[in-house]
């Protein structure tokens, strides 16, 4: 069944049992992939990972696990990113099969109406399917609000709004801020607190969100000598990687759909000018330099070498600065030649 907006936080922090198969798609896939961990932690389950490849070579194997026991006791969820059409088989296999102990999360990119994917998860009584858009406005207001909430933050719409657009709208960076907001101030839920400018001022994320940002810049301006000097200076161990690359990952958001607007004929500058309130005016000449340099082909390949590097280092124990380093320097030579 299709899931709506005003039923999903219900849906995912309440979860119906007899719900065996929960595609979370669309664009904004840090929400898709926040929601499915909402659905793991409400149940208290251990995460399995289980790639498309294999679901593929295997189809059976998706209800097999879906099916067996935790070693450890308790719920596991069994967890699929990125889905892809290789598991079709594997859900239809999982929801006409008999009942399972493990529900199934998948999170998938955009897939349109006609996907074979979504339409079984929509017709299915048993699945439960959620399109994931990158919030803007009022909207990321609230996704703010909501998400400070759960970590006994008390917000006020201007702060909201300050927080959301330091974070790009990204769900993911915001939790992060929050979370360190929280804990600055001595929040938590059963004790909430007003989170004001304050705070914010001396921790908040806009300091961090633009080096993240400027970092995804320089390698798709392909300034080779001052992005490798950038990347000496981020300390090791550290956690940067994956607000790099979903910084990375916004940025190309917008050059993408620019730039095919401009091989279907249309002005540069006039494309320029209808980015408007989304860009900001000092990033302007640098956007409009990207433009220019890179084919929407060329940053299409850019955004999914992006999205499997966030998976590599999110399920993997990859140095994250090495590999990191690696593709925003593969990016920046690729720029420079251009």
């Amino acid at each position: 069944m299709k899931a709506a907006k005003g039923s999903i936080d219900r849906a995912v922090d309440q979860p119906n049992r007899d719900v065996r198969f929960y595609l979370f798609h669309g664009q904004d896939q840090s929400q898709s992939r926040a929601l499915a961990a909402r659905v793991a932690e409400a149940l208290s389950a251990s995460r399995f990972l289980i790639s498309a490849a294999s679901i593929k070579a295997d189809p059976a194997s998706l209800a097999d696990e879906a099916g067996a026991m935790n070693l450890f006791g308790g719920i596991r969820v069994v967890w699929i990113e990125p889905a892809t059409k290789d598991i079709e088989e594997g859900v239809v296999a999982l929801l006409e099969g008999p009942a399972t102990e493990n529900p199934v999360l998948a999170i998938a990119g955009p897939l349109t109406k006609t996907s074979p994917l979504l339409k079984l998860a929509e017709a299915s009584p048993l699945a439960l399917a959620y399109a994931s858009y990158a919030p803007e406005g009022q909207e990321a207001e609230r996704m703010v609000i909501d998400i400070g909430r759960r970590f006994g933050l008390k917000i006020a719409p201007a702060v909201a709004a300050r927080v959301a657009d330091a974070a790009a709208n990204d769900r993911a960076i915001a939790s992060q801020e929050l979370e360190k907001l929280a804990l600055y101030i001595d929040a938590s839920p059963h004790a909430p607190k007003e989170l004001d400018h304050d705070a914010i001022d001396a921790v908040g994320a806009e300091s961090n969100e633009s080096d993240f940002l400027r970092l995804a810049d320089l390698a798709l301006s392909g300034n080779v000598g001052e992005l490798a000097d950038q990347l000496a200076r981020l300390p090791v161990g550290g956690s940067e990687a994956i607000p790099v690359v979903r910084s990375l990952q916004r940025r190309l958001l917008m050059l993408a759909p620019a730039r095919a607007r401009v091989e279907r004929g249309e002005r540069p500058d006039a494309v320029m000018a209808s980015l408007g309130r989304s860009l900001f005016w000092k990033d302007k000449a640098v956007v409009e330099r990207m433009i220019g340099k890179w084919r929407a082909d060329e940053l299409a390949t850019v955004a999914e070498r992006a999205g499997r590097l966030e998976r590599e280092l999110m399920f993997t124990d990859a140095p994250e600065r090495e590999a990191l380093g690696e593709e925003l320097m593969a990016i920046a030579r690729k720029a420079r030649s251009r």
